[in-house]
């Protein structure tokens, strides 16, 4: 991880795609401009708009490197407004004012110095000293440091784990409608007629003939059947429904931080931290 200007070498910073603050990509770096008197890249430029015709300056102060990628402090539509500079091989102490201003940077107070290009074609030189955005600061014994500041501090830098949620399909369920066949069984009252013989003397003075011969008499019986018929009736709505259920899930990932170790020559002192040793 490389962080603020002159952190990153020439064509490092050359082969880089620029992001802005909420990660959206704003162009390919085209070209760098270092400061004539120290060596170090302090603007590059990146292309934007249609097919990448267009190139605004971009500071490299506060801006950070993962190796693929250039992440800078600032908006998309903050580098896309830039002003127009047109700068071919000095980006003069006016025309940075100007930029400065835009971008908002303590540099806008007081004019820079000339910086000098190194593109695809131009002259590249590596730039590996650490350093950050240049300003003006007093150090412990007094006095303007505004220059060397970029020599005296590191910008540590660590990623955040940012956790989100999406939406995806995770299975299908589906009503089908069968037919099956199950035995039913009920009772249901039946009658049925039967034959019994009834016989009554016959009392005198009754005036019934008798006679001497054959006879015969028939009754017709009758009887009830059980009798089924089928019939189709509705008898219950189904349907689907979907239902949200929240619940809580553990999310994990790795994150890479940097730490600053101090590290002293004379007597092998080292320690971590901004409350660690100081010279």
């Amino acid at each position: 991880m490389s962080a603020g200007n002159g952190f990153l070498s020439t064509e490092q910073l050359i082969n880089l795609t620029a992001y802005d603050t909420d990660g959206e990509k704003i162009g390919s770096v085209g070209q760098v401009y270092r400061d004539d008197a120290t060596g170090r890249p302090e603007w590059v430029t990146v292309k934007t708009g249609w097919f990448g015709v267009k190139e605004s300056f971009v500071p490299l102060a506060g801006a950070r490197s993962d190796g693929e990628a250039l992440h800078v402090p600032h908006a998309k539509d903050v580098v896309k407004d830039a002003p127009r500079v047109d700068a071919d091989q000095h980006l003069d102490a006016d025309e940075e004012h100007r930029l400065y201003q835009h971008y908002g940077l303590a540099g806008s107070n007081g004019k820079g110095k000339a910086k000098g290009k190194s593109g695809g074609s131009g002259h590249r030189t590596a730039v590996d000293a650490p350093g950050i955005a240049t300003g003006t600061y007093v150090d412990d014994r007094g006095g303007d440091r505004g220059e060397d500041r970029g020599r005296d501090e590191l910008i540590r830098s660590e990623e955040r784990l940012r956790v989100g949620t999406s939406n995806e399909e995770v299975g299908r369920a589906r009503l089908k409608k069968v037919v099956v066949t199950e035995n039913v069984t009920t009772t249901v009252p039946v009658s049925h007629e039967e034959v019994r013989v009834v016989r009554e003397p016959v009392r005198g003075g009754g005036r019934v003939r008798g006679d001497i011969g054959e006879a015969e008499q028939e009754v017709t019986l009758h009887a009830e059947r059980a009798v089924t018929r089928k019939e189709t009736v509705p008898v219950e709505r189904v349907r689907l429904e979907t239902e949200r259920v929240t619940e809580q899930q553990e999310v994990s990932g790795t994150v890479r931080k940097e730490k600053i170790r101090f590290e002293d020559d004379q007597n092998s002192r080292k320690g971590e931290g901004r409350n660690g040793p100081r010279r």
